[in-house]
C-alpha cells in the first residue's frame, strides 16, 4: 500500500501565512522525497489505526511521501538481517524488542543509533525507565545500556482476564490476593468448570509459568535473569516454586492436560466464546475481546500477590544503518508519540506510553491503561521469560509440555531449563 498526498494549495497558503505573519521563511519542504517504512500491525489494530493517521499527520507537515509496505512478523522476523544489509533497506521499521532480535541486529551494525535524536526530540523524557531497557543495547546486544537503537510508543503487559458472568454464578469475587485466586480456582474445579484458558503449544503457558516465578521474585532477580547481573539459581525459590505450581495446577484440574496441543489462537478464542472463566494473557488480546467477547460481561485485573507481571515495551521503530532517510524516519517516530496519536492507540484497545489520561474516553481502555500505569508505577515489567537467548523460547514450550503430559518432573524441568539457559547466555556474553 502506498500512502500519497501532495501539498501544493496548502504550501501555498502557508507560505502566505508566513508573509502575513512577519515570518521570515517557512518550515523547510521534504517535497520529493519518500520515507520507506515496514510494520506488521493489522489495520484495524489500535497501532494501525494510530499508524495511519501519524503517516497522513507526516505527510502533510513535511511534504514528503510515504511508501509503505505491509509485513508479516514472520517475514522481518526471518529476512532483517540480509535485508538491511543492502540497499533494499526501508527507512525505518518495527522490529521486535530483546537481546536475541533488536539486540543482535544492534550488535551486527545493522541499526542505527539514536541518541542524537533522543535528545533533540526528548523521547527518553516520555519514556518510564522500564520502556528504555529494551531500546537500548550494549556493544554484544545485551539490552539495558548502551545506545539507544529502537524507540517504542505503545507497552503491553499479561494480566488476568476474568468472566464476570461464571465468577457471578459461583459467588466469587474478584481475588485481591493469591490465596484468594487459588481459592476461585477450586471452587470453578469443585464444581466442575475447568477455570484456566491455556495454551501448551505456544507461549501462553510459558508466561504463566514465569508469572508464578515472579510472584515469589524482586528486580534483583529480573536483572540476573534477564540482563545476566549475576547467576540465576534455576534450584531457587523462584523457579522451584513456578515449576511446582504449575505440575499442581494440572493434578488439581485448573488446567486441562489437553493443553499441551493447543496455541495461543486456541486459548484466546475458548475464553472468548465463554468456555473458560479465566485467561492469563497479554494486553494484544485486549482490543479483540472487547470487540468478539459479546455474549457475556469481562473485565480485568492484575495477578494478584505479585509486584511484578511479564511485559514491556512493545515493539520498536529502529533505523537501519543503510537508511537513506534517517531525518525523516526521527521525525516520523516524533509524530507517534505525539499526544493525539497515543490517543489513537489508547482508545483503540492498545497501551500508550505517552498519552494524556483526559484523552482516553473509553472506559475499557481507561481498565487496560491504569492497570499498565500501575505496574510502570512499581517498576514492575519483567519482560518475558524466553528472552534472555535466541533459543530459549522453543526450549521452555517443550519442557512445560514434558512437565504438562507428565513426561517430566519440576526439578528435572528445571535443570534441562537451566542447562540450556546457561549455555545460550554464554554464546551472547562469551563468559
Amino acid at each position: 500500500m502506498k500512502l500519497k498526498r501532495t501539498l501544493a494549495v496548502l504550501a501555498t497558503m502557508a507560505a502566505a501565512g508566513a508573509l502575513l505573519s512577519g515570518c521570515s521563511t517557512a518550515a523547510p519542504a521534504e517535497d520529493g522525497k519518500t520515507l520507506k517504512l515496514w510494520h506488521f500491525e493489522s489495520e484495524d489494530s489500535a497501532m494501525g489505526i494510530a499508524w495511519n493517521q501519524a503517516i497522513k499527520t507526516f505527510e502533510e507537515e513535511t511534504g514528503a511521501k510515504v511508501e509503505f509496505e505491509a509485513k508479516s512478523f514472520e517475514q522481518i522476523r526471518s529476512t532483517s538481517s540480509q535485508v538491511l544489509n543492502s540497499n533494499e533497506a526501508p527507512d525505518i521499521l518495527e522490529y521486535n524488542k530483546g537481546n536475541a532480535t533488536a539486540g543482535l541486529l544492534a550488535s551486527q551494525g545493522l541499526l542505527s543509533p539514536l541518541d542524537d535524536a533522543v535528545k533533540k526530540y526528548g523521547w527518553a523524557d516520555k519514556l518510564a525507565p522500564s520502556l528504555q531497557t529494551t531500546a537500548r543495547y550494549d556493544d554484544k546486544g545485551v539490552m539495558g545500556s548502551g545506545s539507544w537503537y529502537g524507540i517504542p510508543n505503545y507497552g503491553e503487559y499479561v494480566e488476568v482476564y476474568y468472566n464476570k458472568d461464571m465468577f457471578a454464578k459461583y459467588g466469587i469475587a474478584v481475588p485481591t490476593s493469591y490465596d484468594e485466586f487459588e481459592a476461585a480456582l477450586q471452587t470453578f474445579t469443585d464444581n466442575g468448570v475447568t477455570p484456566l484458558a491455556e495454551a501448551g503449544a505456544e507461549y501462553p503457558i510459558g508466561q504463566l509459568w514465569y508469572q508464578l516465578a515472579l510472584s515469589k521474585a524482586d528486580r534483583s532477580f529480573v536483572d540476573d535473569y534477564q540482563l545476566y547481573k549475576n547467576p540465576v539459581d534455576w534450584q531457587g525459590p523462584e523457579l522451584s516454586y513456578a515449576s511446582d505450581k504449575l505440575k499442581e495446577y494440572v493434578d488439581k484440574g485448573y488446567i486441562s492436560k489437553d493443553t499441551t496441543g493447543l496455541k495461543a489462537e486456541d486459548m484466546g478464542t475458548s475464553f472468548i466464546s465463554g468456555k473458560y472463566p479465566i485467561m492469563v494473557s497479554g494486553s494484544w488480546w485486549y482490543g479483540r475481546i472487547i470487540k468478539e467477547a459479546t455474549s457475556f460481561d469481562w473485565g480485568t485485573f492484575l495477578f494478584p500477590g505479585s509486584e511484578l507481571a511479564p511485559g514491556s515495551s512493545g515493539n520498536l521503530w529502529v533505523v537501519p544503518e543503510n537508511a537513506a532517510n534517517k531525518d525523516l524516519a526521527y521525525k516520523f517516530i516524533d509524530i507517534t508519540m505525539r499526544p493525539e496519536i497515543q490517543a489513537l492507540i489508547g482508545n483503540n484497545g492498545g497501551v500508550p506510553v505517552a498519552a494524556n489520561t483526559a484523552d482516553i474516553t473509553d472506559p475499557k481502555s481507561q481498565e487496560l491503561i491504569a492497570n499498565f500505569n500501575t505496574l510502570t508505577e512499581r517498576d514492575g515489567l519483567a519482560f518475558y521469560p524466553d528472552w534472555p537467548t535466541s533459543t530459549f523460547y522453543d526450549q521452555i514450550v517443550a519442557a512445560t509440555q514434558e512437565l504438562i503430559n507428565g513426561s517430566t518432573t519440576p526439578e528435572e524441568m528445571n535443570t534441562q531449563l537451566g542447562d540450556q539457559y546457561e549455555s545460550g547466555v554464554a554464546d551472547i556474553t562469551g563468559k
